[in-house]
């Protein structure tokens, strides 16, 4: 399967790139502003780093880009320096793309609650982060209601450094816990195939349930 990843050469792209190849028939391009920054990455087998300003790209490149892909991710963001024309637009001109391109599968990589308006703007907890849970808004509510993408959308709670665990809860009630990155990593990678995930809106924070237990037990 070949897989195009938006954002690869961030904390949690770097460990979905692993996760993938776990997957010996699986190919990985990663396509990223900064191709220094993912070095490593390239010296890896099946793995593949295309330069791309996202920000700037046009909807021909990004459909010439997706033609003879089977999936992609979106994993990118912009660290609140290009919020619309990154996480926001930038994201919404991939999913019109691999539309064109005839993409099988979409996985979006979004913030927990951002479709739940009510539940951070103008709250304080969220306070530093309302333009990003806006940007996060728009991209998921554009892949989840205006288009025919065969879709998964994973919003986990804060990210961490701590060691996956390979336990999670999935749509909590609230969101009290974090995730250890290489989770998030672990479930974008199990939804690729599952059924039990597509054109889903999943909300995620660390649990007691296995992974795949948990996707398979979403309706």
């Amino acid at each position: 399967m070949k897989i195009m990843l938006f954002g690869g050469s961030g904390r949690v792209g770097t460990a979905l790139t692993h996760e993938l190849l776990t997957d010996p028939a699986t190919e990985v391009t990663i396509a990223v502003a900064h191709p220094e920054k993912a070095t490593d990455l390239a010296a890896l087998d099946r793995v593949t780093v295309h330069q791309l300003d996202l920000a700037t790209s046009d909807l021909q490149t990004l459909t010439q880009l997706l033609t003879g892909f089977s999936a992609v991710y979106f994993v990118a963001g912009s660290r609140n320096q290009d919020l619309i024309n990154v996480d926001s637009f930038g994201a919404i001109k991939t999913m019109l793309a691999a539309e064109a391109a005839h993409v099988e599968r979409y996985l979006m990589l979004s913030s927990f609650g951002a479709l739940d308006i009510n539940s951070w703007l103008n709250q304080e907890r969220y306070a530093s982060l309302q333009a990003y849970q806006a940007a996060k808004f728009m991209a998921d509510d554009y892949l989840s209601h205006r288009t025919n993408l065969n879709y998964t959308i994973l919003q986990p709670s804060s990210l961490t450094e701590a060691p996956g665990t390979g336990l999670v809860t999935l749509n909590p009630a609230t969101n009290t816990t974090g995730n250890p990155i290489a989770d998030v990593a672990a479930v974008l990678k199990a939804s690729l195939q599952n059924p039990h995930t597509y054109h889903q809106v999943i909300t995620m924070e660390s649990g007691s349930t296995p992974i795949e237990t948990a996707l398979n037990a979403l309706n």
